[in-house]
């Protein structure tokens, strides 16, 4: 079993920077991708990055060159640094975490969620 926190959101002028923190606890060892998802008012949930076992990421078009996905196995932690925000970014923050097991069954686990809110 994983539980996940998120923090960080809040208020942000357009071009600024933000960092968001996910914090997991429980069976952390588990874990074999994870991940950070937006949902906008009236929006579907939408894939943001993820970072594997290896410590490859991945992120969306929509993100990519202004966001970046990163962890810190010690704290056991992962992070979103944002930056050169934009309005379009506004949206609730979702720290994901997925266990792949040998059976192929697939257990995702969801923080709360975090509010950025991008405006002038």
């Amino acid at each position: 079993q994983v539980q996940l926190a998120e923090s960080g959101g809040g208020l942000v002028q357009p071009g600024r920077s933000l960092r968001l923190s996910c914090a997991a606890s429980g069976i952390i060892s588990s874990i074999d991708v994870s991940s950070w998802y937006r949902q906008a008012p009236g929006k579907s949930r939408e894939f943001v990055a993820d970072i594997t076992r290896g410590g490859g990421t991945t992120t969306a078009d929509s993100v990519k060159g202004r966001f970046k996905i990163s962890r810190d196995n010690a704290e056991n932690a992962v992070y979103l640094e944002m930056n050169s925000l934009k309005t379009e970014d506004t949206a609730v923050y979702y720290c994901h975490a997925r266990e792949i097991r040998r059976s192929g069954d697939i257990i995702d686990y969801w923080g709360q969620g975090t509010q950025v809110t991008v405006s002038s």
